[in-house]
């Protein structure tokens, strides 16, 4: 098994790994360690004499609501202060691992296998858990870091042409937000919902290595890791408008439109350059989801107001987002809340669906 790197945490550094077949190695460990895993690998796991507590991956199970059933389950498998969590599934597996293993019995040692090209580029990464309750999205969580990540790039094989498009756009925003040098070097690679393995593990190799920067120079989110919520404002919304039928990572692709377009409306950035590169891909990468534009077309922009005014990310008498400045870099900044602001964030979600 090959480190990639290391993470420098101040709670001690972890590794990430890479291993083609990755899974199939891990399977002695995980008979010896408590298993959180998607209902899609439950099988194959217990196949292999791995005792699992499957969850289904979607927003429910990332709820406040479920997370003391899995718990009480934890406990009846027997899990105690030493053991070890093992979590394999996407970004909703490790948001619930992450989260848990943060407050189980005050805390438990956990290792991460990520089985999406989302998770793998970008998630997996940073130590962040986030959970839902009730109306509001990723409104409490931790930051806990796992004791070793394993990426497994064969897993993403099995991945649908969507799950392999947002992990992509997220990988393109990482990189976009690092730097010139690395947006470059990201669309030389050319990665679409066809690239090769190989590709694609240069792909998470990439966008690892740029978010291991933000993570390592501002680990807990108080000033250049906030850059990397670039099309998070717009896409939380858009999931939660469109009752969650459009994926975490398509939402973002189509939220990095609508913040291009806010960008347009309230800074009056002329945008000929890096950001147009970017604007053109996600629009290609988007094309190819099945029935996106038919949903978003649904969606109506009065949701897309009331999600966005519930953010987290806001203050009492401002929005905060992420917008493209007039060199085309990502940057952070708050808008009034008023009716003008109101309107240029309805302005700009209908602008990016008549530019889609």
């Amino acid at each position: 098994m090959h480190v990639l790197f290391d993470i420098k945490s101040e709670t001690g550094n972890y590794p990430i790994a890479l291993q083609r077949r990755g899974m199939e190695d891990t399977f002695a460990q995980m008979r010896q360690a408590v298993v959180i895993a998607d209902t899609h690998f439950a099988g194959e796991l217990a196949a292999h004499g791995i005792s699992v507590i499957a969850l289904p991956a979607n927003e429910g199970t990332k709820s406040l609501d479920t997370i003391g059933a899995i718990i009480v389950k934890l406990r009846e498998a027997g899990a105690h202060r030493n053991s070890h969590l093992w979590a394999v599934g996407g970004g909703v597996i490790q948001d619930v691992a992450g989260f848990i293993a943060s407050i189980y019995m005050r805390g438990i040692k956990w290792t991460y296998l990520p089985t999406t090209l989302l998770a793998m580029t970008d998630s997996c990464i940073g130590g962040k858990s986030s959970i839902n309750v009730g109306a509001f999205k990723n409104i409490v969580g931790t930051f806990n870091t796992p004791d070793k990540v394993i990426i497994d790039p064969q897993l993403t094989k099995t991945l649908s042409v969507e799950q392999k498009i947002a992990g992509l756009v997220e990988a393109a925003k990482i990189c976009f937000c690092r730097d010139d040098a690395c947006f470059t070097q990201y669309m030389a690679l050319a990665p679409d919902a066809s690239a090769s393995t190989d590709t694609i593990e240069a792909v998470i190799l990439l966008s690892l290595q740029a978010k291991k920067w933000f993570i390592e120079i501002d680990e807990f989110d108080h000033a250049e890791r906030l850059l990397l919520n670039f099309g998070h404002t717009f896409g939380h919304a858009l999931e939660g408008a469109s009752g969650y039928r459009i994926s975490h990572g398509i939402a973002v692709g189509v939220g990095m439109l609508c913040a291009i377009e806010l960008s347009r409306a309230t800074h009056k950035v002329q945008l000929s350059g890096r950001a147009i590169v970017l604007e053109k891909y996600l629009k290609e990468l988007l094309a190819a989801v099945p029935q996106l534009m038919e949903i978003l077309q649904s969606i109506d922009a009065g949701e897309i107001l009331k999600y966005t005014q519930s953010d987290k990310k806001h203050g009492k008498d401002y929005y905060s987002f992420i917008i493209v400045d007039e060199k085309e870099h990502s940057q952070l900044v708050r808008l009034p809340r008023n009716e003008q602001t109101d309107q240029s964030i309805i302005s700009a979600f209908k602008s990016s669906l008549e530019n889609f």
